[in-house]
């Protein structure tokens, strides 16, 4: 007897248990598909954010190199800024301007003078010979030295003009005469004479 009503018991308990478990169920089943519905959907701001993640990740997977190529090149530079460039580098093109302190070269003829000069008639009457002392004040030799001659006449017009190159060097700081030059042919009505250093060349 005692047996008899424990099985019966035993098997009520059973019996509850699985119709508490059948209730419960569908109750949880219910509560997270509304659990579900109810949660945000993720925005795009979070979908960007995952992207760029997922896309460095994947460069950084793919090496060093095809990381640096992918990455945003700068901005281009203005225009203006390129022509401003442009504009510098002209001007640093032009000729350096003299540097301070430096003498500029001497020219021969700044020392360079006639002391003495005269002429005469030579060869048929109708040829000039011409008498100079050259001298020569500068610090260096001067030579191929250029005589211009201007011949007048008695009342101051000019009548010939005849020019000699000296092919002769005078040391520094001397002088040296030349007698009776050959200048060439000149107007009869010539008068008077004046010479005078055209160009030289330093040595």
């Amino acid at each position: 007897m005692t047996m008899r009503i424990g099985s019966v018991s035993f098997r009520g308990y059973r019996i509850g248990r699985l119709a508490a478990a059948a209730l419960i169920a569908p109750l949880v089943a219910v509560t997270a598909l509304a659990a579900w519905l109810v949660a945000p959907e993720p925005g795009d701001a979070d979908d960007q954010d995952v992207s760029t993640l997922s896309s460095a990740r994947l460069l950084l997977a793919q090496g060093p190199s095809t990381a640096k190529q992918a990455m945003p090149s700068p901005a281009s530079p203005n225009p203006a800024d390129e022509q401003g460039t442009v504009g510098i580098a002209r001007v640093s093109d032009k000729a350096p301007e003299a540097i301070p302190g430096a003498k500029p070269e001497k020219s021969p003829l700044d020392g360079l003078r006639i002391a003495y000069q005269s002429w005469r008639w030579g060869g048929l009457g109708s040829k000039a010979l011409v008498t100079l002392t050259l001298r020569n004040a500068n610090d260096f030799a001067v030579k191929d030295i250029e005589i211009a001659c201007a011949f007048i006449r008695r009342d101051g017009s000019p009548v010939t003009e005849r020019t000699r190159v000296i092919p002769d060097t005078i040391a520094m700081k001397s002088r040296k005469t030349y007698p009776n030059m050959l200048i060439g042919f000149i107007n009869i009505n010539a008068d008077k004479a004046k010479c005078s250093v055209v160009t030289a060349s330093r040595i």
